[in-house]
């Protein structure tokens, strides 16, 4: 049976994280993005959430995505805008008139890139912000959400 939506959280994915296992491997690692997918559903099931999984390329189809989340009621997002975290001001405001627990992920670490990558819009509309774990940040930041939406692991007391 299918959770409820507000046990779900989206897990969003911007332009070029298709490539992932091909594009840049000494920056981002051999992990594709199907492997990312695997990582936050397993994590997500071990909070009795479901991980709802979406990349595309294009910030209006992002920005769509958040407004499904908010209008489905999620529970939270976790968001990898890929460069349109340094430029998207609508990404940022989507997930303002939202409202919904946000945490952003990074594969690298942005701070020891180029600077143009060093600011982001979307981290001022989200609750933390992760960089730099590799694809591990993905289970970090569904345990960090998880914690601040005050759900429990299943067997240990949860609310779910």
């Amino acid at each position: 049976m299918a959770k409820s939506p507000d046990q779900t959280i989206y897990v969003l994915n911007g332009p070029n994280l298709n490539l992932l296992g091909t594009r840049e491997p000494e920056t981002y690692g051999h992990a594709t993005l199907a492997d990312v997918e695997k990582l936050c559903a397993d994590t997500a099931a071990q909070f009795g959430l479901r991980a709802d999984c979406r990349q595309s390329n294009r910030e209006g189809e992002l920005v769509d995505f958040i407004h499904e989340a908010h209008a489905r009621k999620a529970a939270g997002i976790i968001i990898n805008a890929g460069g349109y975290s340094h430029t998207s001001i609508a990404l940022h405001d989507a997930l303002k008139a939202v409202a919904i627990p946000t945490v952003e992920v990074h594969i690298s670490n942005i701070h020891a890139r180029e600077s143009f990558r060093h600011h982001s819009f979307t981290a001022k509309a989200a609750i933390a912000v992760l960089c730099g774990f590799g694809i591990d940040g993905y289970r970090l930041a569904i345990n960090g959400l998880a914690a601040k939406i005050g759900v429990k692991a299943v067997g240990a007391g949860s609310k779910a």
